[in-house]
């Protein structure tokens, strides 16, 4: 081979340069083979349940903090308990208005990844929380009804933690609630990963927009993004859906602004449907796989995981209408109060709940407060639709001042937020009995018009109510303007009533209602209670008799079945429940036979079926759910005054018998003149009938 001329070794060195980069590329590119991958950040971790391991301690005397208690090592009497736990489940009457109690737990604390932390959530305790987490305060809670969070600052992971709670749980005798002043961790305790960005409340609402002929789907994101820590932020959401056929629609959204430290703000934006809709209804309650991902400097900080429906619910020409099919809602109520638990629920006694609604033939059901998470979850996948409301029960003298009225507020606001994400959800009322003329009673009138615009920001796409008082003769309330839905407690025949205001006699039922839909013919009117007491045999028009109870729940239910323009009814309740001591309850039975216990249930409190229960099911199986539904086409044509079909054979039978009298008469007339006529005068001659050809 002959050695290279001076040209060629030109050429190389030209080269050079090209080939030095070429070999640091490749040196990249090897030891990016060689060298182990950089893992991208993690998720965040999913909740960490607090259900065993706690003990629970009774401080009738309130001296916990004082003998520092919340250190989780001093106090005597600790006792074993699991969570939900409710501390005396007995319902005697000297524990009506309540104590205090302790509650504590030892766990290890979770593994927390840099710049992660956590937060303790508490989905209800009853009454006033605080707590302690290794002897450091984290904060206090006083809304017994809704769920709370409460960052777990000093939490070690790793290690031993103590985590304790006082709950006062006494009451005031001037606060007054339908059910017992049950005391307690009564629902679910957890763990919940938390990044320097926290999202509040995030909601998935559902929104179908139509123009012209054409209708698209989409859902609204709404919640809040808060800044946690020291530096600026520039968080972003966003929201992956798959449908039951596994189609995904996705949506991404930067917060509206970059955050400060501590500072909040509101985040909304839509995220279209892709493919075929799948909508949720009673019949086929199918519902989207939801992921809302927090992002914050390039990883995601919080996941949210939620199974929402579509559904459109309005009100259209006063009536409530689901997927634009006009509702005939028929149900019973419940309240969370299980014997020896309370409201303390078991995941069995959440099955049974359900149980029985289902064997009840129920299409709807009702709460005087926010139902547990659990509860919710399986009424959207059974498809039973659910009345919800916030528990602002006969609270005007809680509404005299702007710092009550915006503690009121803030009981609407906590109830809407947990409350808009289930499907069957189909109204948020924000309140029951209060003052039947808000018109005239100022402060009630400026909380009901502020708690309507609330619950409608919150949440767009569901009706507002309100349920009310049903006493006679009471002007149009203009106040109520602000609201889609009247709910109606009735209780004509049952109750007395007012001297100028009777509601003793059932029969003034339905011209109650008619006026009701002549005030307010916009609004959907459904009958949201109504029951009688029943404990013992007897006659049927014996109050507090079985016989009494059937008799009254058919009486009602047939009403509401002549007046079309009414949107439903709903028994008060499905079983009985613990309310206060030596309940009445309407009978006036003599004072050594009362007890704790409201007896208008169906279902005693024991589990006993009451003969009304047969009727109910019966009356409910009998409903269709719409009025669309070709057996319900009658019932839905019935018109204020009763059925058209009725008043015409009444008006047919009227009219028949007065002809029949008026033939009568001229019958009778005819032979009194021919006995009477002077002869010789013209006769009428009878001629023979004609022959048919």
């Amino acid at each position: 081979m002959s050695a290279p001329t001076a040209r060629s070794r030109a050429g190389l060195l030209h080269h050079v340069p090209a080939v030095r980069l070429l070999c640091a590329l490749l040196a990249v590119v090897a030891l990016a083979l060689v060298l182990p991958h950089a893992a991208p950040a993690a998720d965040p971790p999913g909740p960490v349940m607090l259900a065993q391991g706690w003990n629970f301690a009774p401080d009738p005397g309130d001296d916990g903090v004082s003998d520092n208690w919340q250190g989780g090592v001093r106090g005597p009497g600790w006792e074993p308990v699991t969570i939900p736990h409710v501390a005396d489940a007995s319902a005697k009457a000297s524990d009506f208005f309540g104590s205090v109690g302790w509650y504590r737990v030892r766990f290890t604390g979770p593994a927390t990844a840099a710049g992660m932390g956590w937060a303790l959530r508490f989905e209800q305790v009853r009454r006033v929380a605080r707590v302690w987490l290794n002897g450091r305060e984290l904060g206090k809670h006083r809304d017994p009804y809704t769920p709370f969070e409460l960052a777990a600052r000093g939490l070690k992971p790793g290690q031993p933690n103590t985590l304790v709670v006082r709950v006062d749980y006494r009451r005031s005798p001037a606060l007054r609630e339908g059910w017992w002043n049950w005391g307690g961790i009564t629902r679910q305790v957890s763990l919940v990963a938390r990044g320097p960005v926290v999202l509040h409340d995030a909601g998935l609402l559902p929104r179908r927009v139509c123009v012209e002929s054409t209708c698209e789907w989409n859902i609204l994101l709404d919640g809040w993004l808060e800044n946690r820590s020291t530096a600026m932020q520039q968080p972003a959401v966003a929201v992956r859906l798959q449908s039951p056929d596994g189609d995904v629609s996705e949506g991404r959204a930067p917060a509206p602004r970059a955050l400060l430290p501590g500072e909040r703000v509101r985040v909304r934006f839509a995220v279209p449907i892709k493919g075929e809709p799948k909508t949720w209804s009673p019949e086929h309650p199918d519902r989207y796989a939801a992921t809302i991902a927090t992002h914050a400097r390039g990883r995601v900080v919080q996941v949210d995981q939620r199974r929402i429906g579509l559904r459109t619910v309005d009100v259209s020409d006063g009536m409530l209408r689901l997927n634009d099919r006009v509702l005939d809602l028929r149900g019973a109520s419940i309240q969370e109060d299980v014997p020896g638990r309370g409201p303390a629920m078991t995941d069995a006694d959440i099955d049974n709940t359900v149980d029985e609604l289902k064997a009840l033939g129920v299409n709807v059901t009702r709460a005087h407060y926010l139902l547990d998470p659990r509860l919710l979850e399986r009424f959207d996948a059974e498809g039973i639709l659910v009345w919800s409301q916030a528990p602002v029960y006969h609270r005007d003298k809680q509404l005299r001042t702007p710092r009550e009225r915006s503690r009121e507020l803030d009981v609407v606001r906590a109830t809407i937020l947990a409350a808009r994400n289930h499907p069957s959800v189909i109204t948020h009322s924000v309140a029951n009995e209060l003052t039947a003329l808000p018109d005239v009673k100022r402060t009630s009138r400026v909380w009901m018009t502020n708690a309507a615009a609330l619950a409608r920001d919150l949440d767009p796409t569901l009706p507002v109510s309100m349920d009310i008082l049903s006493y006679p003769n009471i002007p149009r309330q203009s106040t109520y303007d602000a609201y889609d839905m009247l709910g109606i407690n009735s209780y004509y025949g049952w109750y007395k009533g007012r001297p100028d205001r009777s509601v003793a006699d059932i029969d003034d039922l339905a011209p109650y209602l008619r006026a009701m839909r002549e005030k307010y013919p916009g609004k959907a009117l459904v009958m949201t209670e109504f029951g009688a007491e029943a404990s013992e045999p007897g006659p049927a028009n014996v109050k507090q008799t079985y016989a009494f109870q059937e008799q009254y729940l058919k009486r009602n239910l047939d009403i509401v079945d002549r007046l079309g323009f009414m949107g439903g009814a709903i028994y008060w309740t499905a079983r009985e429940f613990a309310v206060k001591p030596r309940w009445d309850g309407g009978a006036n039975i003599p004072m050594h036979k009362r007890d704790s216990f409201h007896r208008k249930g169906l279902i005693s409190y024991d589990g006993k079926i009451k003969p009304a229960f047969d009727a109910a099911k019966t009356a409910f199986e009998a409903t269709p759910l719409y009025r669309d539904d070709p057996a319900a086409v009658a019932r839905a044509e019935l018109a204020g005054g009763g059925s058209f079909v009725v008043r015409a054979l009444l008006f047919l039978g009227v009219f028949g018998f007065v002809a029949a009298l008026i033939a009568l008469d001229a019958w009778c007339l005819r032979d009194i003149w021919r006995a009477w006529r002077p002869h010789g005068e013209g006769q009428v001659v009878e001629l023979p009938t004609r022959r048919v050809a």
